[in-house]
């Protein structure tokens, strides 16, 4: 199920409809100094996005390769991060 990744631009991401409603839920629980994960938090916020957009697809190839490294918790909690950094981000913008 598509849904957007940034309000304020066109990417969308095709993900499993639960995936996409769990990540929903969690962003709107999210808290950047709780969930954001320590590898991926960069000074001053910069390029949080597409920090997490690369870790996403690294997940999401990992899915779809059916791969035993894949946990989708953590899937959940990238999406989610990306998912409310990206909303965050257009506010910002706007």
């Amino acid at each position: 199920m598509p849904f957007d990744a940034t309000p304020c631009t066109t990417t969308r991401i095709a993900r499993p409809k639960l995936l996409a409603r769990a990540a929903r839920a969690g962003a709107a629980l999210y808290r950047r100094e709780r969930d954001l994960p320590a590898g991926l938090r960069v000074a001053g916020g910069k390029n949080i996005v597409a920090a997490l957009m690369a870790a996403e697809e690294t997940c999401e190839a990992e899915r779809r390769a059916m791969a035993p490294s894949y946990s989708p918790a953590r899937h959940v909690r990238l999406l989610s991060a990306l998912l409310a950094e990206a909303r965050a981000a257009a506010l910002r913008a706007a």
